[in-house]
């Protein structure tokens, strides 16, 4: 992403991300004190969007191994950072997520469209074409291809049942969410709201109703891109708005106690950072606090452990992120 940090505007950030520390610090920035005790996971030189196993013992991430690579892929690890797994080779990687039997796992590339223009993650007006969904065995073996439409299709997740895939889909310049069996059938289009893009979905642990983030279109291109979070029925029904303010609420993330979810948000001074949030209450609880870039929070099974992306500790300008752990259990003690 350049400085003027269009965040949210994909899933797939990683791509762009990294460049954050440009404006949001990096390079071994300190904490306030007010943090919890957090740990590194590591053995990737740069990684984000990190998700856990449905036994809480494993991450599923898009990472650089090293500075030679140019281009991100999918791989699991250990949250010890041992027993790294590279998942795909082919094309660019972005999201990813595991299937609640652990035995499989959903990931978006553009492994199959190499002639299609490369676009921008950045970008929803360039976004890549070419990124399709696809599901794979944990050695990434069995690959099979679950959307055939040179379409942008991403932030990718599975409903904690398992019947369903539940998908961003940009058409003709709108980001609506999509849902679909595992093995690519019975498509339904969720949301149809000309005036907002949608994205970042995640099921409730109820495995019916939604937790998304989105933008008004007429705020497209604004710096920091103001969001909204909401709840939906996964039939399109019942919209509930959670977040009123007209800041960024971006990168939602539900707790399995279907209480709580965790999300960033852009206070002064224009720091990216990790809140908690109690969505019967509404009360909102600040969780990080470094000057550097704090996001893509996720929630473990054991409804404590969140996993992050953040440049703190990062060589300054170097453009990479690591992913850390953190027991949030004491602040959901409300």
């Amino acid at each position: 992403m350049k400085p003027d940090i269009r965040v949210g505007q994909a899933s797939p950030a990683v791509l762009f991300l990294c460049a954050i520390t440009l404006s949001c610090g990096g390079g071994g920035a300190g904490t306030t004190g007010d943090e919890l005790p957090l740990r590194l996971v590591p053995g990737f030189f740069s990684a984000a969007e990190a998700y856990f196993s449905p036994d809480g013992t494993h991450l599923v991430l898009n990472a650089r191994l090293n500075e030679q690579e140019t281009e991100y892929h999918v791989y699991t690890t250990n949250l010890d950072g041992t027993e790294i797994r590279q998942i795909n080779d082919r094309g660019e990687d972005a999201c990813s997520f595991f299937f609640p039997d652990g035995d499989r796992l959903v990931f978006t590339s553009t492994r199959d469209n190499p002639d299609l223009p490369k676009g921008d993650y950045s970008r929803i007006t360039d976004y890549p074409t070419g990124a399709e969904l696809y599901s794979c065995r944990l050695d990434g073996s069995d690959v099979r291809r679950l959307t055939h439409n040179q379409l942008y299709e991403a932030e990718v997740s599975v409903s904690p049942d398992g019947e369903w895939i539940l998908f961003g889909r940009l058409v003709e310049g709108r980001m609506e969410l999509w849902r679909m069996r595992p093995d690519g059938s019975g498509e339904f289009q969720i949301t149809d709201t000309p005036e907002w893009q949608e994205g970042g979905a995640f099921y409730l642990p109820d495995s019916e109703h939604i937790l998304f983030r989105a933008w008004r279109r007429e705020d497209q291109g604004s710096s920091p891109l103001p969001m909204t979070l909401f709840t939906v029925k996964h039939d399109g029904t019942e919209l509930t708005q959670l977040t009123h303010d007209e800041g960024t609420n971006w990168a939602p993330y539900p707790s399995p106690d279907g209480k709580h979810l965790v999300f960033v948000k852009v206070p002064e001074p224009h720091n990216y950072e990790v809140f908690l949030m109690n969505m019967e209450t509404g009360k909102q609880t600040q969780v990080t606090y470094d000057p550097a870039f704090d996001g893509f929070p996720a929630f473990a099974p054991d409804g404590r452990t969140i996993a992050f992306a953040s440049n703190r500790d990062q060589e300054a300008g170097s453009g990479t992120m690591a992913i850390y752990l953190m027991d949030v259990g004491p602040l959901l003690e409300d």
